[in-house]
């Protein structure tokens, strides 16, 4: 296996406890492991992370960004799905 024929990695990093993954880019790697140790190198070589999460590029499937519209809408009549709909008691802390 030669370097050109090296699958693509989605590298994802969690700065801190408690905080989500966040996309930091993508790279080359012959295979998990050292597309994990790649990722440490190449992305937090500042101590910026906590955990790497690698995930290969083709394992990936994703909504067209062009129908975001009827993709994300919520269906008509459907508005208890969403925070806005209820209201917040008054005795109640941290809502």
């Amino acid at each position: 296996m030669t370097e050109e024929t090296w699958p693509l990695w989605e590298v994802f990093v969690r700065a801190g406890r408690g905080l989500s993954h966040v996309h930091v880019g993508s790279l080359h790697a012959p295979d998990a492991d050292m597309a994990v140790r790649n990722a440490r190198d190449l992305y937090t070589r500042r101590g910026e992370g906590v955990s790497i999460w690698v995930v290969p590029s083709d394992a990936i499937t994703a909504s067209d960004p062009d129908a975001k519209g009827a993709f994300f809408e919520s269906p008509a009549g459907k508005n208890f799905r969403h925070a806005t709909y209820y209201t917040a008691s008054e005795g109640v802390p941290h809502l």
